[in-house]
């Protein structure tokens, strides 16, 4: 190619670049006509290789050409940089900074968990410490261990999901009990909240769902005790010194004497009733040996309240299932609920 048609081809190239560049609207499209038209693979830049294709004269003229053509994209590609730069500085001058301000949601804890952060602050504020397990447990630490022989029905598969393996997902936090009571130091006096697990589903029921349970072991420890732990923790919790608390005689294999425990409410007819809310005992002496615990010297209490009932009551909830339904216009009803 002669130097007269590298010197046409060139201003056919500058020409197309500086109305190119003229259009860009944004910062991203000036980077890719930079690229264009400067880079390694530009036609400018085959156009400065044909340089070697030419004598010396005509090298030296044409050479000073496409420099200035460079130099002039170049001038080119930082106007524009300017210009859009000025556009974006504009916009910004005029925005009003005294224009509210997009509504934005705010997430909150489940009702479910204030519940159980609201009953385990009053627990500790009574000095029982917090602990936890594992919810994939043993046979030993789920059953055996509370004196459940293999024949009670706890153990029937229509009540206890079982793995392959053997193992179970606990049925209770009883479980922690048991293995606080094989690793810690008398006095024990502990609270243990978590998820437990069993084969029930209805309004009131639900696979899954939360329990704290409590234990005291020392030496003299009465019924008398358990009774006034109880009575503390239920009129706080609801908030009324005047609730009507009763025992009423129970059983379970792992406390003797064992009791439930219940609160006087208005049904739905406005009309009062009893309700059963939680279920304890005195820690039964076999559940003590299993642990390794002397039952002539030391005794206990245990209790265990399910806290999806305590949710419902609290908030006035008449379904325990809307709480996993994941619904947010009835989740929302608790975000500001403050316990």
């Amino acid at each position: 190619m002669s130097v007269e048609e590298l010197k046409t081809e060139l201003e056919k190239v500058l020409d197309k670049a500086l109305r190119s560049i003229k259009e860009i609207k944004n910062y991203e499209d000036l980077e890719k006509a930079r690229v264009q038209f400067l880079g390694k693979k530009s036609q400018l830049n085959s156009l400065m290789k044909s340089l070697s294709t030419l004598d010396g004269k005509n090298k030296a003229d044409f050479g000073k050409i496409v420099n200035q053509a460079k130099n002039s994209l170049n001038s080119s590609l930082e106007e524009k940089k300017k210009s859009l730069k000025s556009k974006a500085n504009k916009k910004i001058d005029n925005f009003d900074v005294t224009m509210p301000s997009r509504q934005i949601s705010i997430g909150s804890l489940h009702p479910i968990t204030k519940i159980m952060n609201y009953s385990i602050d009053i627990f500790q504020a009574l000095k029982f410490e917090c602990v936890e397990g594992p919810e994939v447990e043993d046979d030993f630490h789920n059953f055996t261990a509370l004196n459940i022989p293999e024949s009670h029905p706890a153990r029937a598969m229509h009540d206890t999901f079982y793995l392959e393996d053997g193992n179970l997902l606990r049925t209770h936090t009883s479980s922690v009990q048991i293995r606080a009571m094989r690793e810690k130091e008398i006095p024990i006096r502990i609270i243990a909240p978590g998820k437990v697990y069993r084969k029930d589903s209805d309004i009131t029921h639900t696979p899954m769902f939360h329990q704290i349970e409590g234990l005291y072991i020392d030496k003299d420890v009465s019924f008398s005790n358990l009774k006034s732990i109880i009575n503390i923790f239920l009129k706080s919790f609801f908030e009324e010194e005047d609730l009507k608390i009763r025992f009423r005689p129970s059983y379970f294999p792992f406390t003797e004497p064992s009791a439930e425990v219940d609160i006087e409410y208005f049904n739905n007819k406005g009309e009062k009733s009893w309700l059963e809310i939680l279920g304890c005992g005195m820690v039964h002496p076999n559940v003590l040996e299993m642990a390794n615990i002397n039952s002539s010297i030391y005794s206990g209490y245990a209790f265990g309240l399910g806290v999806e009932r305590l949710a419902m009551l609290k908030l006035g909830i008449s379904d325990l299932r809307l709480f996993y339904e994941n619904d947010l216009r009835f989740l929302e009803q608790f975000k500001r609920v403050k316990l």
